[in-house]
């Protein structure tokens, strides 16, 4: 590789992208896709469009870290409506394998996401394309935001989903434990444990996941490569070094599932609150991958966004004022009490048996009040204790992260590696939940 970039295409006029994209058929996801080398760097993409509207204003989508190009096969058709399309997966993002740079063997985690969207950048001038939008979903929207920031002559407008400006401890613990889950070797743990957190299963029976999709990443995840493991680390550990997200200037719709965990609605909204020229929604009844649980709301919000028309009456999209977004409830679900508070804490590795109070609950976590010294001691244990809780079926325990203690009390989340104790746990929940109304109920009577 002499030169330091390399292209599979010839070099396009900027009045005329036409000619850059493929005429979409049925078939277009079987081709091979195209190459970019940039200094050693590989980006792939898939250019295609549809004949009436190949005039329009092109979009690049920047997807999360796993998502490949198959995952947009029954996306595209809607957006089609709004514009040509380019799938782009930067190094170590997507589906692109590369993990270490050709000429220098450099890791791709050295890169930073500034990095890629400097990359992108670079790549989209290269190709002398018009402005362009841009879709940044999950891990992309950080991408999309750094370029739309660092290059905004390149960039018409953005769409955010999935964004948030500052990571939050909580969140920074769970992908740790992801990364430590991996590293151990427990992959049908880290396999439900990613899903778990990014498919909110407090709300199963509002975002109606399809249970082979559930089971399909699942499978992805915990046949994971040796590569894909490597990519998996890669890209959570840029988010781990994450510290702040810039807040792009051009006009921007930034949007979230109604019940997503793994980016809270709060947190996207206050994104949103600082862009100048921002619209704000939630996709009803979905959580953080609104795209496969409402895909035809969410595309014909993207359509509709990206042809410059109203979205605040689009069936299934829950529009946001201003006022509204300052209000929205910071916890995703209610911590409630629970009868028969007394439970205690249990070690992984040892006989270790901690005395503990429930004070409240949910199906994310649990503050407990303890005597001092053992609040400090299960600190000691920040992923190695177990909270048993008690059900129809009899004793069950599932593993905490404990993220805040005091002399007293200990707040932890819950691990949720394993699909079984979290459908315990929920319906736990939701039975603690009835009790606790009931006993309103009475009283107020």
């Amino acid at each position: 590789m002499n030169s330091i970039i390399q292209m599979d295409y010839h070099t396009l006029d900027q009045q005329d992208h036409h000619s850059f994209f493929d005429l979409y058929d049925r078939n277009s996801f079987k081709q091979p896709v195209r190459t970019t080398w940039i200094e050693g760097w590989k980006i792939e993409y898939m250019a295609i469009a549809r004949p009436d509207t190949l005039h329009m204003r092109p979009m690049v989508i920047i997807g999360g870290a796993f998502q490949n190009f198959n995952s947009y096969k029954y996306c595209v058709e809607q957006l089609f409506d709004a514009g040509p399309i380019i799938l782009i997966d930067m190094p170590s993002m997507g589906a692109n394998q590369q993990i270490k740079n050709a000429e220098t063997g450099v890791s791709a985690g050295s890169l930073e996401l500034e990095d890629i969207a400097s990359m992108l950048g670079k790549w989209l001038e290269m190709m002398q394309l018009p402005k362009v939008s841009v879709l940044g979903m999950s891990l992309g929207s950080v991408v999309a935001s750094c370029l739309a920031d660092e290059r905004p002559e390149l960039v018409d407008r953005l769409i955010l989903m999935g964004v948030m400006q500052k990571t939050r401890k909580s969140w920074r613990m769970l992908l740790e434990e992801s990364i430590a889950l991996m590293r151990e070797g427990r992959m049908d743990e880290f396999g439900q444990a990613v899903i778990l957190y990014l498919v909110n299963h407090a709300r199963l029976k509002d975002t109606r996941m399809s249970p082979t999709a559930k089971r399909l990443f699942f499978k992805q995840m915990a046949e994971f490569s040796t590569v894909e493991q490597d990519r998996y680390e890669v890209n959570c550990t840029r988010l781990l070094r994450l510290t702040n997200v810039p807040i792009p200037k051009c006009k921007v719709l930034v949007a979230c599932g109604q019940y997503d965990s793994f980016t809270l609605p709060h947190e996207n909204a206050n994104f949103a609150l600082q862009c100048p020229d921002m619209q704000y929604v939630q996709i009803a009844n979905a959580d953080h991958v609104p795209q496969l649980q409402r895909r035809k709301e969410t595309m014909h919000l993207f359509a509709t966004f990206l042809r410059d028309e109203p979205v605040d009456q689009l069936e299934g999209i829950i529009p946001f004022t201003r006022e509204q977004m300052q209000q929205i409830e910071r916890r995703g679900e209610e911590r409630i009490p629970v009868q028969d508070p007394e439970r205690f804490l249990s070690h992984r590795h040892s006989d270790l048996i901690l005395p503990s109070t429930i004070v409240d609950i949910n199906f994310f976590g649990v503050l407990l009040e303890m005597n001092a010294g053992d609040a400090e001691r299960a600190a000691e244990y920040p992923r190695d204790m177990a909270l048993h809780l008690e059900d129809e079926q009899g004793e069950f325990k599932i593993e905490c992260l404990i993220f805040e203690h005091n002399h007293h009390q200990v707040r932890a989340l819950f691990k949720h590696g394993s699909f079984e104790i979290a459908e315990r746990l929920g319906r736990f929940v939701e039975l603690q939940k009835a009790l606790l109304n009931a006993g309103q109920l009475v009283e107020a009577i």
